[in-house]
């Protein structure tokens, strides 16, 4: 069945039914886990929250003088723009945020392969072996960076450096930094394009990432601060721990993921077996930071989550392709056959629920006023929730927009003032121990409110405060004249 051919009236239909079918899979996809009940679990939730709620950061977080400027505030922009014009509440706008970043990041990659198939064989492989395409999943505007990064080293595979070339980039660079202020990693790519011998590249990707910065902090209206507090904050988030441990698990050192290693390995003996007409690994900007970015991920893991595996998706994609070329003729029946395998593999694969990886959210259970198990325990109008878990402060902002209250800890536990930072970095320095929230407990008010979740199945040995069991796993504290 494989060895029969098409009919020469449709040949021609074969390259325009395989764009179709991929173009169909990266569009089922985001759509089949959304229907899920899917919920990102961290910055998507904070981010549609905020644009819902209209506030600024320093009216929702309690934060020290190191905070300046909202380092994404052009995607909070785009966000309640949306909000304003459509009405979407937060779960609109985090279905918005889901769907279209996972379309763009794929999306972005197909004009740029002759076999749009490349891209399907790239992801199969890290979904088995990585967790790289659920972070396409995220709702983060970081995963523009991610788009504009893999677009850069494509366009290098498959154009000279020019001034149409410089014009994009740039625009790119400065849309990526406008709505994700991490402007200054792309040293990193850079360096990757210095070491690949890439000189003319260099300078362009130089050029127009100086020029997009330039730009992007223009747009803020305050450049400098937005500049200052996008490194100052990264400074803090590794500078001001003890160990790694006290991070945020994504700033934490992988253990090397030797997977991933060993697809390396594969990719370099499959040039080596099937004689692909390749560029030598050496001249490639995407073996460069592959590597340096694997490196670097034994210090910080997201080097290697955003950096490495999108180059090293580019570089599956890119040799696959020259693969697929050699091997298959464009209009040929087992072309046919192979992008239907890739297409019901990868769909499958990316969508199945293994391990609850895309309905956890279903036995969330949320602190809000409207829940009768939470009444009237949340803070008070002018009140502080005291949490030392973010995914506190993420899951309640995110069902409470407009609740007049407060977090100690947000999304960054840099930006909280240096003695409560303090007291959160001893919290989790000792386990959760109760004692450690003493300094806390000292200075909450009647508005205020304590938040701890799963201390031995018990009630919290906190004294000093009332109790009250909320929802699974957490329990709620005020002090005892609070509810006179």
């Amino acid at each position: 069945m494989f060895d029969l051919e098409l009919p020469e009236k449709f040949r021609r239909y074969v390259p325009l039914f395989v764009w179709l079918v991929v173009a169909l899979v990266i569009l089922a996809i985001p759509l089949k886990i959304i229907s899920y009940g899917y919920l990102p679990g961290d910055d998507a939730l904070r981010h549609v929250a905020k644009a819902v709620s209209g506030k600024s950061w320093p009216e929702i977080l309690v934060v020290g003088d190191s905070f300046k400027i909202d380092h994404n505030l052009g995607w909070h922009a785009i966000l309640g723009a949306l909000h304003r014009s459509l009405g979407w509440d937060t779960e609109g706008l985090l279905i918005f945020s889901v769907v279209s970043l996972f379309l763009i990041v794929n999306g972005a990659m197909l004009p740029w392969l002759k076999r749009p198939e490349a891209w399907l064989a790239a992801l199969l492989p890290a979904m088995l072996i990585s967790d790289a395409p659920q972070r396409f999943m995220l709702g983060r505007p970081f995963i523009l960076t991610i788009t504009v990064l893999m677009t850069l080293l494509l366009a290098q595979a498959n154009r000279k450096p020019s001034r149409g070339m410089f014009a994009l980039i740039a625009a790119l660079m400065t849309i990526c930094t406008f709505v994700h202020g991490v402007w200054y990693l792309w040293a990193l790519p850079v360096a990757a394009f210095l070491f690949a011998g890439q000189y003319g590249w260099t300078a362009l990707l130089a050029g127009a990432w100086l020029t997009g910065v330039a730009l992007a902090a223009l747009l803020t209206g305050h450049p400098a601060d937005y500049l200052a507090q996008a490194l100052q904050m990264a400074l803090n988030s590794v500078g001001q721990h003890m160990t790694n441990r006290t991070e945020a698990v994504e700033l934490q050192p992988f253990s090397g993921e030797i997977l991933s290693v060993i697809l390396v390995g594969a990719l370099a003996g499959l040039r080596s077996v099937a004689k692909l007409e390749a560029p030598p690994l050496a001249r490639s900007p995407a073996f460069w930071l592959v590597c340096g970015c694997w490196i670097l991920g034994f210090r910080i893991s997201r080097f290697w989550e955003d950096w490495g595996w999108p180059a090293l998706l580019v570089w599956v994609a890119l040799d696959v392709q020259l693969l697929l070329v050699a091997k298959l003729a464009a209009d040929s029946l087992r072309r046919l056959w192979l992008v239907l395998i890739l297409a019901a593999a990868t769909f499958l694969c990316v969508t199945s629920d293994f391990s609850a990886r895309w309905t956890q959210a279903l036995t969330w259970q949320f602190l809000t006023p409207e829940n009768p198990d939470v009444g009237d325990w949340m803070p008070d109008q002018g009140g502080i929730l005291y949490a030392a878990d973010m995914t506190i402060f993420y899951q309640t902002f995110y069902q409470n927009p407009h609740g007049g209250w407060r977090y100690i800890l947000g999304y960054e536990p840099a930006l909280m003032p240096p003695e409560d930072f303090a007291t959160y970095q001893k919290i989790l320095w000792n386990s959760g121990d109760v004692k450690c929230y003493a300094p806390w407990v000292a200075k909450m008010k009647p508005a205020d409110r304590l938040v701890v979740r799963g201390v031995g199945g018990g009630q919290p040995n906190i004294p000093g405060l009332e109790w009250h069991y909320a929802v699974s796993g957490i329990w709620i504290g005020r002090t005892p004249h609070a509810a006179k």
